[in-house]
């Protein structure tokens, strides 16, 4: 199998790498490409040094058979040619293809079966916030349809790239030294507070972020569920958090989910308030599954249930469900 990584020296490119060596996923020839800042730098990937090559519109992927692009959305639709005309196939991290109707939007908890058919060769990979919420929904809509979802997210430094992470920890150290604070990566400091804003700002009043999980959630699950999302950034440095409310057509039995959130692909159920056993990001960070607890009927809605859930969007929110995606396609034997 050859693998090329785009974006290689980003915080998911990063993690790209660590993910396929932690699964020992099959590599014959590794790639590595990267901008003009990132060219040359060089990466240890089971015990061999790659070097990473400047990305360029020429035959560098004709004989690539996986390629994780991870160099936001404006490099993937201007290298998705060149990425696939040679019959790679292209798992992009960006926003660029998403709602695509000839890219499938894969979550393998979800539909892994619609990698399956990709008309330009390209599969996306959704949104962190989303990919790790519709985990978590599968298992309840296997029970009962889900008419509507709230959400609100709580997410890390991390979901915009290392530099932010950087940057929180180093207006810590400003704030508790009396030193003015550097604010670069988000609108306003975010140390000691939380910022009521993920992307920009949309004509009906929500962020791009939050009408992500409006549309993907609907997409991946082939479903016609409404979801109203507030995001939200907070100052931890790494794994998302939700707070999900759902309303299905049938009430459902509380420990009836439990058990299907125990038993699902993905899930791990996080959920003893006796002992204050729930999800917490500062925990959870570095660890591949979608952590739920705090499962409770909906005071407001006969047909509702909250939850809350935790996930590293690094990993399952970025690297490693893409990595899960060509596990999926080499199973099936769907890869040139």
């Amino acid at each position: 199998m050859n693998v090329a990584i785009v974006g290689a020296s980003g915080a998911v490119g990063q993690e790209f790498l660590r993910v396929l060596a932690e699964r020992d996923f099959p590599i014959d020839n590794l790639l590595l490409f990267g901008s003009t800042r990132s060219a040359g730098t060089k990466y240890t990937f089971r015990g061999k040094e790659y070097t990473v090559k400047l990305l360029q519109h020429n035959d560098d992927f004709k004989d690539v058979d996986i390629a994780f692009t991870s160099a936001g959305a404006g490099t993937s639709k201007e290298f998705a040619a060149d990425i696939t005309k040679y019959g790679a196939v292209m798992i992009d991290n960006s926003s660029a293809f998403r709602m695509d109707d000839e890219v499938p939007l894969v979550v393998p908890e979800c539909n892994a079966k619609d990698a399956l058919t990709r008309p330009r060769g390209i599969i996306a990979n959704p949104n962190c916030t989303t990919i790790m919420m519709v985990v978590a929904l599968q298992a309840i809509e296997n029970l009962s349809h889900i008419k509507r979802v709230h959400v609100a997210s709580y997410q890390a430094a991390s979901g915009a790239g290392q530099a932010a992470m950087d940057e929180l920890v180093e207006q810590y150290r400003q704030v508790l030294a009396g030193q003015p604070v550097t604010v670069n990566k988000f609108a306003y400091q975010l140390a000691f507070n939380v910022i009521p804003q993920i992307d920009v700002f949309q004509d009906n009043g929500y962020t791009k972020e939050e009408m992500k999980m409006y549309n993907e959630t609907r997409k991946i699950m082939h479903s016609d569920v409404l979801t109203s999302a507030t995001c939200v950034r907070v100052p931890s440095l790494r794994s998302h958090s939700e707070a999900i409310w759902v309303e299905t057509e049938q009430p459902l039995d509380i420990d009836t989910v439990k058990q299907a959130i125990s038993g699902g692909d993905g899930l791990v159920l996080m959920d003893n308030p006796e002992k204050k056993e729930y999800p917490m990001p500062l925990f959870l960070a570095g660890k591949d599954p979608v952590y739920v607890g705090r499962i409770r009927k909906d005071l407001a809605n006969p047909n509702g249930l909250t939850l809350w859930l935790v996930s590293d969007q690094i990993r399952k929110g970025a690297a490693l469900n893409a990595v899960q995606i060509a596990e999926y396609l080499i199973k099936v034997g769907d890869v040139k």
